[in-house]
C-alpha cells in the first residue's frame, strides 16, 4: 500500500470513528448525512479526507455570509480578547450600537436580544400576551395567539405545542393552552378565527421547515390589513427568511408590510455563534419591565459585536440584492432541468425547495447522491430538497450545484421505478 493510500485509509477510519462516537454517546435526535466535516471556507465545506463540498444549505440560513468570513472572524476574535460575557446586570459598549443597527435596518422601534430563534419566538409570545392584557384589555388568562398550520418556530414545549406536525408533538405534552391554528396562506380563514381575545398572529412569510412553502401573492398585505382592523398584533417569524435571504432585508418587505413584532436569528450570528432578537413597536416592547424577562447570555458583548458586524456586512456587500439576482438565476436553472422527478420548484431569493416525486426517489436519497457529487444539503419531510446556499455564492458555483443535481436526476432514468424510492446513492 502506498503512503497516500495508507493516509487515506487512516482518514477514513478516523471519520468512521467520529460517527461511531457520536452515535454511541449522543442522543439520536438527528439523522445526519454520513460525512464528517472539519473545515469550512466561504461557500465550501471540507471533510476529514480533504474532499470539498459546495454548501447549499448554509446551516438553515445561519451561515448566510459563508464559513469563517474574515470580517466576522475579526470582529469575533477582537471582541473575545476584550470582553465576552457580563450578563445584562451591567451596560456594555457593544449592545447599544447593535440594537440601534437592528432597529434601523428593520424599521422597528425597539429590540430585545436573545440567543436562539426559539427564544426569540418565546419572547414574542410573552410580549403579545402582556400587551393583550395591559393594552387591549383581554381578560386575564384568556389571551389567544393564532398560528399558521405547517409552522416551525423551534423546539420548546410551548412551540411544539402549537405545531401541526405530529412527530414534533408526540410524547411531549401536556401543552400550553391559548393557541389555535389557521391554514397558511388563507387570509379569510385568519379573519374568521379572530375573537375579541385574540392577541396576535405569528406567521412565517415563507414556511421553511414545511418545505419552502410560499403563500399566494398579497397574503401578507391582507394579513396586515386584517390585524390592523381587529387590533391584533402581526408578528412575523423571520428567523430563517430575514436578513437578505429572500432578496429583501426582510421577507415581508416584498409586500411592503411592516409587522408589529418581528423575530430574527440564525444569520444574525454570522454563522459563528447563536444570536437572536425580538423586535417590536414601542407600545408592545414597553410592556416589559425589569425582571419580566431576561437571558444570561442574550445581548452579550461578543454576540453584539458579531451581530453588528453581520448587519454592516449585509448592507456593505448588498447581499439582499445578490440573493434576489442569484435566486432568480438558480430558480431558472432548476426549472430548465425539466426532469419528471421534479414535481415543483418554489421559493424566493436564495431560499428554494425542489419537491421530488416519491415514486422516483426520496428527497433524502437525492441529498445522499448530491453528497457523492460534492454538494451538501438536507431534505425536509422526505420530499423536498432545500437549496439555500450562503448569500456570498457566485453564479458559477450555482451552476455547479444545478449540474450536480442534473447528474443525480439523470441517474434515476437508468433505474426501475420500483427501486427508485429506495436510493439513488448506491
Amino acid at each position: 500500500m502506498t503512503t497516500a493510500a495508507r493516509a487515506a485509509a487512516l482518514q477514513a477510519r478516523a471519520a468512521t470513528h467520529a460517527i461511531e462516537l457520536e452515535n454511541r454517546h449522543g442522543a439520536h435526535n438527528y439523522q445526519p448525512l454520513p460525512v464528517v466535516l472539519n473545515r469550512g471556507a466561504g461557500v465550501y465545506l471540507f471533510d476529514e479526507q480533504g474532499r470539498r463540498y459546495l454548501d447549499m444549505m448554509s446551516a438553515y440560513s445561519a451561515v448566510s455570509f459563508g464559513h469563517s468570513h474574515p470580517a466576522l472572524v475579526q470582529a469575533l476574535t477582537e471582541q473575545a480578547g476584550r470582553l465576552s460575557v457580563t450578563s445584562r446586570a451591567f451596560h456594555t459598549d457593544r449592545l447599544g450600537p447593535f440594537l440601534a443597527a437592528l432597529c434601523r435596518v428593520t424599521g422597528m422601534a425597539r429590540a430585545l436580544p436573545m440567543n436562539s430563534g426559539a427564544e426569540a419566538v418565546e419572547t414574542a409570545i410573552k410580549a403579545a400576551r402582556k400587551w393583550a392584557y395591559k393594552v387591549k384589555r383581554v381578560p386575564d388568562g384568556q389571551a389567544q395567539i393564532l398560528v399558521a398550520e405547517g409552522n416551525f418556530a423551534g423546539r420548546t414545549t410551548t412551540i411544539v405545542g402549537f405545531s401541526t406536525e405530529a412527530q414534533y408533538r408526540d410524547g411531549f405534552g401536556p401543552f400550553a393552552p391559548g393557541f389555535a391554528s389557521v391554514p397558511f396562506g388563507d387570509a379569510k380563514a385568519l379573519e374568521a378565527a379572530i375573537t375579541p381575545h385574540t392577541a396576535a398572529f405569528i406567521v412565517e412569510p415563507i414556511q421553511g421547515e414545511a418545505g419552502i412553502v410560499v403563500p399566494p401573492a398579497g397574503y401578507l398585505k391582507a394579513v396586515r390589513d386584517i390585524c390592523t382592523r381587529h387590533n391584533v398584533l402581526m408578528i412575523c417569524d423571520e428567523v430563517q427568511t430575514g436578513l437578505g435571504r429572500t432578496g429583501r432585508m426582510l421577507a415581508c418587505d416584498h409586500e411592503g408590510v411592516r409587522p408589529d413584532g418581528l423575530t430574527l436569528g440564525k444569520a444574525l450570528g454570522g454563522g459563528l455563534l447563536p444570536v437572536s432578537a425580538f423586535l417590536a413597536r414601542e407600545d408592545v416592547m414597553s410592556q416589559f419591565t425589569p425582571g419580566d424577562h431576561g437571558s444570561t447570555f442574550g445581548g452579550n458583548p461578543l454576540a453584539a459585536a458579531v451581530g453588528l458586524a453581520a448587519l454592516e456586512l449585509l448592507e456593505r456587500e448588498q447581499l439582499a440584492r445578490r440573493a434576489q439576482e442569484h435566486g432568480d438565476h438558480l430558480m431558472a436553472q432548476l426549472r430548465r432541468l425539466a426532469h419528471p422527478a421534479i414535481k415543483e420548484v418554489r421559493g424566493q431569493g436564495l431560499l428554494i425547495g425542489v419537491e421530488i416525486d416519491p415514486s422516483f426517489a426520496s428527497a433524502r436519497a437525492v441529498c445522499e447522491a448530491l453528497m457523492a457529487e460534492g454538494v451538501l444539503t438536507k431534505d425536509t419531510h422526505g420530499t423536498v430538497v432545500r437549496l439555500a446556499p450562503p448569500l456570498v455564492i457566485e453564479r458559477a458555483q450555482i451552476d455547479d450545484a444545478v449540474a450536480a443535481l442534473g447528474r443525480v436526476l439523470k441517474a434515476l432514468d437508468s433505474r426501475p421505478r420500483v427501486c427508485r424510492a429506495e436510493s439513488v446513492a448506491a
